[in-house]
């Protein structure tokens, strides 16, 4: 065989396996429902529930990566808070040990009609749960056939002098072992791929466990710079999450460098008493390592997370998702302190509207990805708050309520219902943007200006009414009333202005249906804005 063929099947089977992990955890998913972020978000509310809920997010997934990019995510939007985040990540550690135990078990020699049966499930039935399920099939048969082909892709590696000689080097000195375990599994993004490749080289012999093992405690350390990658750009607390990852990992491979002569041996035990196949001692050590350094290090989360704090300084300016005064025991005690907290919530709610749309007037401006990134998240937000909100004030109402407080509860229900709209045309100005930029679209200057200046009022109506239930200042709300009017004079001049430029060709057609969709939700704004203050001026 000669090189070039070992290479296609070596680099051929790489791509194969990492597509079937990937497949496979999509299917898993799809299997489990879009449930993962709120099992998240449920079950973290401390760190040993995280670890569990790391632990079960990671089988499904199929990949530590994955759970860890998720939980930096919800770090990002405010959902979880760090502490949470550490349990989560390091539960994801020893989930990822699942996808050592299934290569393990040895049934690679099945791939092909394993491939085949999902395959059957994919293409011969229109249910959706049985293609899902096919789905999982397909990856798990793709996942051995790519690992085979590496496998056969790398045997003949094993009779180079070079490679003895590398792997003496490796049990010799154990941290070339952990560099080249780092260095591969950052070359190829995926722990999974890199640890099923070890377990191939120690069953083909190529490797002895003392050289394998270092290299394992560097595939461990590789699979976080994912994370690292991911936190790039992200929040405060997301980086702090992503150096949290790297910091557990690499204290693990410290202390396990350091007892690495008992820890091989506590290997070779569980190899011989229970009689396991190469790739199953493999994953056991893989197990052992995880599980030990979450034992050892679970009790010191909060220095983790005082260390990362001291490193990445700085304030989080994480989207806060969940609601933050609404306290279920002011409902049976003072439903009228409830109300006040619900107008708290409401405020909350109107200053994420307020940063939506000016957001969205940054990224109509700048076309930045920062911008673009920003505003479903802020949409996220209110409509989570929306849901939040609206369930607190339903309860608040099943208490009886003086004819004041029903006047309160009431504008603030309808606040809520315009505030979440407000999200709606904001996310509708988002679309609008990037189509434009997908396909091309220019303004002409003065329609640009005529815009901006548009954002700007609206923004300062909408601002104008927040002020004005916030300090119920009738004055306030009747100012937005007037302003009102000056959005929707500015809408008809801009519509005509917009007809003008298309008779003198200085706009397109495209360009004037982007432009006039965008006009008509800013003004819809300010209605929302309107019926805010017109609920205050009710108020009264």
């Amino acid at each position: 065989m000669d090189l070039q063929e070992l290479l296609f099947m070596f680099f051929g089977g790489l791509g194969i396996f990492l597509f079937g992990i990937k497949y496979l955890g999509d299917g898993l998913q799809k299997v489990a429902g879009d449930g993962l972020r709120d099992l998240l978000d449920r079950f973290t509310t401390n760190p040993i529930m995280g670890v569990f809920a790391g632990i079960f997010v990671t089988i499904l997934l199929q990949t530590s990566t994955g759970t860890t990019v998720l939980t930096i995510g919800l770090v990002n939007a405010g959902f979880m808070t760090l502490k949470q985040a550490i349990g989560v990540i390091i539960g994801a550690n020893i989930g990822t040990t699942a996808t050592a135990f299934i290569i393990g078990i040895k049934i690679s020699a099945y791939a092909l009609p394993i491939i085949a049966v999902g395959t059957f499930l994919i293409f011969f039935f229109k249910n959706h749960k049985v293609n899902n399920y096919g789905q999982v099939l397909f990856g798990f048969g793709a996942l051995f056939l790519g690992l085979n082909l590496m496998g056969d892709g790398m045997k003949p590696v094993r009779d180079l002098q070079t490679f003895a000689d590398l792997t003496v080097s490796m049990s010799d000195n154990p941290l070339l072992g952990v560099a080249i375990g780092t260095i591969f599994t950052v070359i190829i993004q995926s722990s999974s791929a890199a640890i099923g490749l070890l377990q191939t080289l120690f069953a083909q012999g190529a490797l002895s466990l003392d050289a394998a093992l270092p290299v394992l405690f560097g595939d461990n350390i590789g699979t976080t710079i994912t994370a690292v990658l991911a936190a790039i750009g992200a929040s405060v607390a997301a980086k702090r999450a992503a150096l949290t990852h790297v910091i557990f990992n690499v204290i693990g491979t410290i202390l396990v460098l350091i007892l690495l002569v008992p820890f091989t041996r506590v290997v070779e035990y569980f190899q011989n008493s229970l009689n396991l196949n190469p790739e199953m001692t493999i994953a056991f050590a893989h197990g052992i390592f995880n599980v030990s350094n979450t034992l050892i290090q679970l009790p010191f989360i909060g220095v983790l997370a005082w260390i990362v704090v001291k490193l990445i300084p700085g304030q989080d300016s994480a989207i806060a998702y969940k609601a933050v005064h609404l306290e279920e025991r002011f409902i049976r005690q003072s439903p009228s302190i409830a109300l006040g907290q619900g107008k708290k919530e409401v405020l909350r709610m109107a200053e994420l509207s307020e940063k939506g749309i000016e957001e969205v007037g940054q990224y109509f401006k700048t076309q930045g990805k920062k911008h673009r990134e920003l505003i479903p998240q802020y949409e996220d937000a209110i409509n989570n708050l929306d849901k939040k909100i609206t369930d607190y004030l339903i309860q608040v109402s099943s208490h009886s309520l003086t004819d004041e407080d029903s006047k309160t509860h009431s504008t603030l229900m309808n606040t809520i219902r315009d505030l979440e709209r407000i999200g709606d045309h904001m996310e509708n100005i988002m679309e609008l943007v990037e189509y434009q930029i997908t396909n091309k679209v220019k303004f002409s200057d003065s329609a640009v200006a005529d815009l901006d200046e548009m954002f700007d009022l609206t923004l300062s109506t909408l601002r104008q009414a927040v002020k004005a239930l916030e300090t119920d200042d009738i004055e306030e709300a009747k100012s937005v009333l007037l302003k009102e009017e000056q959005i929707d004079k500015m809408e008809r001049d801009l519509r005509k202005k917009h007809i003008i430029r298309l008779n003198e060709n200085r706009c397109t057609g495209a360009a004037g249906v982007i432009y006039v969709d965008m006009v008509s939700n800013l003004e819809r704004v300010g209605d929302h804005a309107v019926n805010i203050a017109e609920v205050v001026i009710g108020e009264e």
